[in-house]
């Protein structure tokens, strides 16, 4: 088993409850690997990259990127204000385009007289997503497509443009943004043996906490905290972004005992397991994927 020792601390045993982490059936080596950034050959982690159409529309970021690739290549591209956030009316179109999960533009930009772009969390993901991947790059004032992006858009390259988005999300750029960043990068930082727990963990619905508990590794900020931080830093940085990505279902619960608060369930799309795949060992067994 891995890291037996600290599952014998009593901070984590309270923090666990009754939970055996999922993790803690891999072997080391496998453990180890899952750590380390994925590289083009022999990795633990494997992503598709030969979605259908129909697969690349569930995903809200993909279908989002598209989007706004095609808006960055017509003419001088798309215009930004001094800042180089994306000017007003370039948000305001993309507001009328972009669809995401459980966003409500209505009731978000309701105390809003004028959109700016942070104030679009989609339209600023992907925008920051493709500006990592060097896919739009800025240019004399407008964000413009650049060759790596244009080549994405072509019909035959987009089977490859899920994979390419979700490495840059989870492993190139910091998620903490979502949350607030107070625990620095926790569990992203994990984001392999996380991706592989939930693989095995959230085949059915499952809260929020209970996942947290079976797919992170606890640190010290997470077990002193007041109240539940962890299960906050996995929902806002991992569960999600997973969601936006068309891997993940979500729905919420009427909590009886709290009037105002909801309780979150998420469970795996079959996009999962179609997109990622692992070559991972268990402890004292034989491949699990």
């Amino acid at each position: 088993m891995v890291a037996p020792g600290m599952l014998q601390n009593p901070s984590v045993r309270n923090w666990l409850g009754n939970i055996e982490p999922a993790w803690t059936l891999l072997d080391q080596e496998s453990f180890n690997a899952l750590r380390q950034r994925p590289s083009p050959t022999a990795e633990p982690i494997q992503l598709a990259t030969d979605l259908t159409d129909e697969e690349i529309q569930q995903s809200a970021i993909a279908r989002n990127a598209l989007i706004l690739l095609r808006a960055a290549a017509g003419g001088p591209g798309l215009k930004l204000t001094a800042t180089g956030n994306l000017s007003r009316g370039v948000v305001a179109e993309m507001c009328d385009l972009f669809t995401w999960p459980g966003f409500d533009k209505t009731e978000a930009f309701r105390f809003h007289k004028v959109i700016n772009e942070p104030d679009f969390l989609p339209l600023f993901l992907v925008r920051h997503v493709a500006e990592a991947g060097k896919l739009v790059r800025q240019d004399q004032g407008h964000l413009k497509i650049t060759p790596a992006g244009r080549k994405l858009l072509k019909q035959a390259n987009q089977k490859a443009l899920q994979a390419v988005l979700f490495h840059l999300a989870l492993w190139r750029l910091d998620l903490g943004y979502f949350g607030r960043g107070f625990l620095h990068g926790w569990p992203q930082r994990d984001i392999g043996i996380v991706l592989w727990s939930l693989s095995i963990a959230a085949n059915h619905w499952q809260p929020v906490e209970r996942l947290t508990r079976m797919c992170t590794i606890p640190i010290i900020g997470v077990l002193e905290s007041s109240w539940d931080s962890g299960s906050h830093a996995m929902e806002a940085t991992v569960l999600r972004p997973l969601r936006w990505f068309g891997l993940l279902d979500y729905r919420q619960d009427d909590r009886p005992e709290r009037r105002f608060e909801k309780r979150h369930f998420y469970r795996k799309t079959p996009l999962f397991d179609r997109f990622v795949s692992f070559d991972v060992k268990l402890e004292a067994a034989g491949p699990r994927h």
